[in-house]
């Protein structure tokens, strides 16, 4: 095997290796899409060659959004990573995780976050992780049932909702941190269809106005272990929750349980019983910084929060993050300023996707090797960069 591994993006010609490629790693359906093969708006693929051409890794920059604290933050998210068994264990990922990452910098990303098939290769290229995405079941008999309120209109969705439900999903996930934006020329693209999300969408309604949505897959069957599994539910309200439960519940005669993604402290969330609630599924996330100053000054921050703490970054893979930092949150905006000298705190990569995310204090951080002090300095000066809640993904790329 060739030693040298050459990174460029991939051309219309490649697309068809690509595929294959992602396919015998991912065990996907031969079948292949069309998009598969064709240029698509708002991502960047990227492909690894060894000395005689031929493709042995790819991975792809998906140009998203993430919303922190009412602020779209551009990110690079990563998918489809893989690398030819042949050549696994040469630096072949690290090769092409680093020619993204400096891609995406280029462009004007901020964060990256990626769902790892092994952890171990991403945590060596300065992500880590930061959060999990769950899949519940619960039995459809447990969700309380209630007679439906008249001043609420229920009714089955179409396409032509679909702009009030984007706007719904924006009310509800702006203001916490993670969650897509599902803006954008990669979205736009794969809405291009205009039909329904799954099978079913239901719809609530207060004078008019859309307060809440499940969008569902009906499954299989009618029998014990028939499934009905809710893509998203979302509410604005308690009460409009309270009715898009009822409806979920009245399914209990034909599909014994329900299968969701909870959002944390939600409207929906406050009103499942998810005492009885059973892991389905779930999918680890890391994240981590493209570019720290803009992370820190894209970002919306908790308006009670002031502050002000130095420290020195280490980041190996892109080095346009290492150096000697001084964090200044105030007034619901922060920034990262560089300084000259030495900090008492020093921060791998890593420590600082855990702090931004919300996923570890900063003592937590210390104890994992991840943040080093000085004798008599307090790591949890550094709490500061986490301030404003943990980070919560719903979308699975």
């Amino acid at each position: 095997m060739p030693t040298a591994v050459h990174v460029r993006e991939l051309t219309a010609d490649d697309l068809a290796d690509a595929w294959e490629l992602g396919r015998f790693a991912f065990g996907s359906d031969p079948q292949r899409p069309p998009h598969a093969t064709e240029a698509v708006p708002g991502l960047t693929r990227y492909g690894a060659f060894d000395d005689a051409g031929r493709l042995v890794g790819k991975a792809v920059d998906l140009h998203h959004d993430q919303w922190w604290s009412g602020r779209a933050v551009p990110a690079a998210d990563v998918g489809g990573v893989a690398v030819a068994p042949e050549a696994r264990g040469r630096g072949v990922a690290r090769a092409m995780l680093s020619a993204l990452l400096r891609g995406a910098h280029e462009r004007g990303a901020a964060i990256s976050a990626l769902y790892p098939t092994v952890v171990a290769p991403y945590r060596a290229c300065g992500w880590e992780v930061a959060g999990v995405l769950r899949v519940v079941n619960l039995p459809t008999v447990s969700l309380p049932r209630h007679r439906p309120d008249p001043r609420f209109t229920i009714r089955a969705g179409t396409p032509a909702d679909l702009p009030a439900v984007a706007a719904l999903y924006e009310r509800v996930t702006r203001h916490r941190n993670g969650p897509l934006s599902r803006r954008g020329q990669l979205f736009d693209f794969f809405a291009a269809g205009g039909g329904l999300p799954g099978d079913g969408l239901t719809l609530v309604e207060d004078a008019g106005d859309l307060v809440g949505y499940a969008s569902w897959e009906r499954g299989r069957g009618y029998g014990a272990d028939s499934v009905l599994t809710v893509d998203e539910a979302l509410a604005s309200t308690a009460e409009a929750a309270r009715e898009l439960v009822g409806v979920l519940g009245s399914w209990a005669s034909v599909a014994p349980t329900l299968r969701l993604c909870p959002l944390d402290g939600d409207a929906v969330s406050a009103h499942l019983p998810l005492e009885s609630a059973r892991e389905h599924e779930r999918n680890l996330w890391m994240h981590r910084p493209v570019d720290v100053a803009r992370a820190v000054s894209a970002r919306g921050w908790p308006t009670h929060v002031r502050g002000t703490v130095d420290f020195a970054l280490d980041d190996d893979l892109a080095d346009w993050n290492t150096g000697t930092w001084r964090l200044t949150v105030a007034d619901g905006a922060a920034e990262l300023t560089r300084i000259s000298g030495e900090a008492d705190l020093r921060l791998t990569v890593r420590g600082f996707a855990l702090l931004y995310t919300g996923a570890a204090h900063a003592r937590s951080v210390a104890q994992a090797g991840l943040l080093r002090h000085s004798t008599g300095t307090d790591p949890a000066a550094l709490d500061l960069l986490g301030a404003g809640g943990p980070a919560q993904l719903l979308d699975y790329f």
